[in-house]
């Protein structure tokens, strides 16, 4: 079993039409925050079938995988990571995660880092010292920055833990890309979901210099009246 048995498969699996649609989707034309990605054509649940099948190859194939031209064959040897955190030891956790940052500049894309740095590294970092997430947190790469907000999206659901994502929350306030916005969001809202008080705590203080979309994807699960208190600043 080696990578190349897995480009055969995805191979096998591609779609010039779905091909030009992820190009348009994932904004991989000039100026897009994609700019240069390439696409095979493969919807994402034939891409975790693939993982699935092939979530025994070593590290060394996956990071050949990792590597590629192609958008879903890095999707796919991420998804392989994750399969692979499944009741992984932690010196497995340890290889998993060293592999992922070793490669960080390939995983570029805003669905490659959502389906894999909440398991990859939040997992490995669990018990661990993060301050990593803060160093990619405050990086002028677009693709770091979303790394450390996802990331803990892990403590967020599992451990019900919000110290890092306010922090981070925080970092990423006045960033400019809107998918930071997103993704920042998308974070607290998440924390919300667990514990309401925390979230409008961060909100009431924040949500003034909040970027529009920021704010909206926080309070999308807001009951209307509350939600447009927010949006028309009368909180």
């Amino acid at each position: 079993m080696t990578h190349k048995d897995v480009l055969v498969k995805l191979m096998s699996l591609a779609n010039p039409e779905l091909a030009e649609h992820s190009f348009r989707y994932f904004q991989a034309f000039e100026g897009g925050y994609g700019e240069g990605d390439k696409f095979l054509g493969i919807r994402v649940p034939h891409l975790r079938k693939v993982a699935k099948k092939f979530k025994q190859l070593v590290l060394d194939e996956i990071e050949i995988l990792l590597q590629n031209d192609f958008h879903e064959v890095r999707l796919t040897a991420l998804l392989i990571m994750v399969y692979r955190t499944d009741k992984a030891s932690s010196e497995e956790l340890e290889s998993l995660y060293n592999l992922y940052m070793n490669n960080l500049r390939y995983i570029n894309n805003w669905d490659l880092i959502d389906s894999s740095s909440r398991f990859v590294i939040a997992m490995h970092l669990e018990n661990k010292d993060r301050s990593v997430l803060y160093d990619l947190a405050q990086s002028d790469d677009l693709w770091e920055k979303r790394v450390a907000m996802i990331t803990c999206h892990h403590y967020i659901a599992k451990r019900h833990d919000f110290k890092d994502a306010l922090l981070i929350a925080e970092i990423l306030l006045h960033d400019s890309h809107d998918l930071i916005h997103k993704a920042v969001g998308w974070m607290l809202r998440e924390i919300g979901n667990v514990d309401l008080k925390t979230e409008l705590e961060f909100l009431n203080k924040h949500y003034k210099e909040m970027p529009r979309t920021m704010l909206r994807y926080a309070i999308e699960k807001f009951d209307e009246p509350l939600r447009l208190k927010y949006l028309k600043g009368e909180i």
